[in-house]
């Protein structure tokens, strides 16, 4: 993302990070335009890979990551990604229902995340390794909240896309 239009004469263009990795919109884009198997099937290889050969995942993987906090969210990308392959396949590709689907699949990943985030709050132990984990509440500041702006502009590209690509592609 860049820096506000008016500023450019001043500032020049500079872009930002929107503080957001682009997992999202790989998810969406898979369930867009492979339906609810491929959707699911691709995370489940995905969330594999991740914890138990490959260092996929934002901050590495390794089977440790089940104690990181936004492992939740990467669980979630399964549902997530069928939700949004079901409804994507439910009706005549049209932006807005992709968008509709997108926005389904980023809910259920948000959902899936924060249960996460609320059971590791809950069991965490003086020992365990979330055990210097903040507060619920700015847990769930840094890992909803605060991308979920970013997130809905990714659904938005993600929606356009799908639509470009489905259309390309001629289903």
């Amino acid at each position: 993302m860049t820096n506000s239009p008016w500023q450019w004469a001043e500032k020049g263009i500079h872009s930002q990070s929107l503080g957001i990795t682009y997992q999202i919109g790989a998810v969406l884009l898979t369930g867009c335009m492979g339906g609810k198997n491929a959707g699911a099937l691709s995370q489940i290889a995905y969330v594999m890979l991740g914890l138990f050969w490959l260092p996929v995942f934002a901050q590495g993987g390794g089977i440790d990551y089940l104690y990181e906090p936004s492992f939740g969210y990467l669980l979630g990308f399964i549902p997530g990604a069928w939700l949004c392959g079901w409804l994507a396949f439910r009706q005549r590709p049209k932006i807005e229902w992709f968008a509709f689907s997108s926005l389904g699949g980023l809910l259920v990943i948000h959902i899936c995340g924060l249960g996460y985030l609320l059971s590791l709050f809950l069991l965490k132990s003086e020992n365990s390794p979330v055990a210097s984990m903040g507060n619920l509440r700015d847990l769930i500041y840094h890992y909803s909240i605060s991308p979920f702006l970013g997130q809905l502009i990714i659904v938005c590209v993600i929606s356009v896309l799908a639509f470009l690509l489905r259309k390309l592609l001629f289903y």
